[in-house]
């Protein structure tokens, strides 16, 4: 299929279309990005949920849980499933299907399992393309669950609406290393597990990093939950439900908007800068040179990165005075 054929089977709700649209847009090929630019003009229609945290949190039971409860109100789910990925065939190795197998025979769930590539974030560059067109699609929820990449998992909050930070009472010197990035894009807060000990403390050490943390017009929510048996995931979901009203129409909703814009745009042009800039380097053979350098400890990598950046530079110019 073409793009016009995947973007028309998509409109029209044709699963095969849609998982295909995916597999273009995960590789990100200009079939993908063709795709993605015909449908973005309906986006912004579903609400949008990454699900972010540590590994070990629960967040993919967390996940089933929310769309079971979803599906309970009539809407329908779209799931990616971050993973982390193959150092060989950069594939996705967990799999998130076999932990939520019991949705796969709901009709009005897709999932769809992704690999990070590696991304420290936690996410593929392509996440929040499969985002958008699990959007365009016609969910009316689309979810976004990340790798656990602890701290630095913060880049969910360039591609979701409504960032939902998972963490369980046995995290407590994880919560207290927290750094103001992770709190920042959390707009709930969960205590998944919470029928272990310490699930009070772990509630009491996030409302004391929260009233330290610099914050918007919204007060992040911290609940606790139970995915397992679904306790208090009702409870996640009225949250989330008026934290995408409070997107909508609230008097900052505009600017909001606009911030996430903002972060999506740049995320997505610092990683074209990165792959252009690395094939630069390798092209004129500046990188292999100053590795060397700092490997011999000839020269410190602080100059060698000043350097690489000059090559860099030079080689943009003279392609730039070669082009007709």
């Amino acid at each position: 299929m073409d793009a016009r054929a995947l973007v028309e089977g998509i409109v029209r709700g044709d699963r095969r279309a849609l998982a295909r649209a995916l597999t273009h847009v995960e590789a990100d090929n200009a079939t993908g990005r063709e795709v993605l630019a015909a449908l973005y003009p309906r986006t912004g229609r579903a609400q949008t949920i990454g699900v972010t945290g540590s590994a070990g949190a629960g967040k993919s039971t967390l996940v089933a849980a929310l769309a079971r409860e979803e599906r309970r109100r009539g809407r329908s789910v779209g799931i990616i499933a971050v993973d982390p990925s193959s150092p060989f065939s950069h594939g996705a190795i967990l799999g998130d299907r076999i932990r939520m197998q019991d949705l796969t025979g709901d009709g009005g769930v897709f999932m769809r399992s992704m690999a990070s590539r590696g991304n420290l974030g936690g996410l593929s560059e392509s996440a929040g393309g499969a985002l958008d067109i699990l959007d365009a699609a016609g969910f009316d929820v689309v979810i976004l669950e990340t790798v656990g990449a602890g701290q630095d998992e913060v880049e969910v909050a360039n591609a979701a609406g409504t960032t939902v930070l998972v963490t369980n009472p046995s995290a407590g010197d994880e919560i207290q290393s927290m750094k103001a990035g992770l709190m920042e894009v959390a707009q709930v807060m969960v205590v998944n597990k919470a029928d272990l000990a310490g699930a009070d403390t772990a509630v009491a050490q996030l409302r004391a990093l929260l009233a330290i943390a610099a914050r918007s017009s919204w007060e992040p929510p911290i609940l606790k939950a139970i995915a397992r048996t679904g306790e208090g995931v009702a409870d996640l979901v009225d949250a989330i439900d008026r934290h995408q009203q409070h997107l909508r129409d609230s008097t900052h909703a505009v600017d909001e908007r606009r911030a996430l814009a903002e972060r999506q745009v740049v995320a997505l042009a610092r990683a074209a800068l990165h792959r252009e800039a690395l094939v630069a380097a390798n092209a004129n053979g500046a990188l292999a040179s100053l590795v060397d350098d700092v490997a011999l400890r000839t020269r410190d990598p602080r100059s060698a990165a000043e350097a690489l950046l000059v090559a860099i530079r030079r080689a943009w110019t003279a392609e730039r005075e070669v082009r007709p």
